[in-house]
């Protein structure tokens, strides 16, 4: 198989995820046995909470705020160095290219974690992603409006990853993560509100997009917020093979949009005009006596 050789991005500072669980979101894996190599969780930086991830006809989605800011975080669960190329819109978040596989992305030590907090501005900031109206977002301001509405993360192996990591670097950088996170608690999955769907579809990165009616397509994007401290320096990775060994695509939308589609529940509290007389008919028998 051919190997190709990647002039990557690797993390100084691992960012503090273990403040919560991260989403295990397994099931885009082009190669089965890979499976699990990574989770991606989707953070609401305004509000510091985990987005619920909610499954509906072989999707995943999660509830966008507008005007407010997110981040993607990647755990790794590989006992070696991964890749991970990070699109968001359909476009790569490293390099603002159209998003593919083959490109630039973040490498990922031995069982560590990250926040993608936003756009790749250079080694030291980035520009924030923010949940935005669709025609503010990157993608729309620079042309290429058609995969808005997903977050993509393709993940790769490094070439002999097992003779590269030897048992000892392994440890050094599970204490690294336990030192950072305070000795993070046994790993589960974050809260998933699954309704009945169809097996999960592996497709390449940005071609996952709605087939709802025109009224119903996607409304909300990603915007180039302000800029960010965010500490990265640049390695070399040869990834194992040159497709991906686990794909994860997490669709978003306002939360009225996914009510209105069907992926979430309506609002079970809605209002009535005369709420103390909704289901009365007459006057109800008193309480049984005991």
């Amino acid at each position: 198989m051919i190997q190709t050789l990647l002039a990557g991005i690797t993390i100084l500072l691992t960012a503090c995820a273990a403040t919560s669980s991260l989403a295990s979101c397994d099931g885009e894996d082009p190669s089965p046995c890979a499976a699990g190599m990574a989770d991606v969780a989707i953070l609401d930086r305004a509000t510091g909470e985990q987005l619920t991830i909610y499954t509906h006809q072989g999707e995943r989605w999660v509830v966008g705020t507008p005007g407010h800011r997110y981040a993607v975080s990647i755990r790794s669960r590989w006992p070696g160095r991964i890749l991970g190329v990070v699109s968001v819109d359909g476009v790569n978040a490293v390099t603002g290219e159209t998003a593919s596989w083959g490109q630039r992305g973040y490498v990922l030590p031995a069982w560590s974690s990250f926040d993608v907090l936003g756009w790749r501005k250079s080694q030291e900031r980035v520009a924030d992603f923010v949940f935005t109206r669709l025609e503010d977002s990157y993608a729309a301001r620079t042309g290429r409006p058609d995969d808005v509405g997903v977050i993509g993360i393709a993940v790769f192996r490094e070439a002999d990853d097992g003779a590269a990591t030897s048992g000892a670097e392994r440890s050094e950088s599970k204490r690294e993560t336990d030192r950072e996170a305070g000795r993070p608690a046994p790993y589960a999955p974050a809260p998933y509100a699954r309704t009945p769907s169809a097996p999960a579809d592996s497709s390449a990165l940005g071609s996952a997009r709605a087939e709802a009616a025109p009224q119903e397509r996607q409304r909300l994007g990603t915007g180039h917020g302000q800029s960010e401290v965010s500490h990265v320096a640049s390695t070399r990775f040869e990834r194992a093979r040159e497709q991906p060994d686990q794909v994860i695509v997490i669709r978003y939308d306002r939360r009225d949009r996914l009510v209105a589609m069907g992926v979430i529940p309506g609002d079970e509290h809605a209002p009535h005009a005369f709420p103390r007389s909704a289901s009365a008919d007459f006057v109800p028998d008193p309480p049984a006596r005991w």
